[in-house]
């Protein structure tokens, strides 16, 4: 089940269960768009993969009791800013490089 984290992980901004600003990485490490394109530039800081958009969950129960109602979004806040000097380095190793083939 996907962890819909409730902020970035950067810059601790709220990201509610249906946001469209959310981003993650294979691993769900959750930040905001503004933060993935201007500070991570599609770079997670903890594995080196890029970022999608966060599907939402659905709100309603639709079908078979799957919706945040039965499966509700993470509350645990994971508030860890990337040291810049830290990811500059991974930066220059994975930023030409497209996701697919990291």
């Amino acid at each position: 089940m996907l962890e819909l984290r409730p902020s970035c992980e950067h810059c601790d901004i709220d990201l509610p269960p249906a946001s469209a600003e959310a981003r993650i990485c294979t691993y769900e490490c959750t930040f905001c768009v503004s933060c993935v394109d201007t500070v991570l530039h599609n770079v997670c800081p903890n594995c080196g993969g890029g970022f999608v958009a966060r599907p939402v969950r659905p709100a309603h129960n639709w079908k078979g009791n799957n919706y945040l109602g039965a499966d509700p979004a993470a509350t645990v806040r994971k508030h860890r800013p990337v040291d810049a000097a830290v990811h500059g380095e991974l930066l220059a190793k994975l930023r030409e490089v497209p996701p697919a083939q990291r």
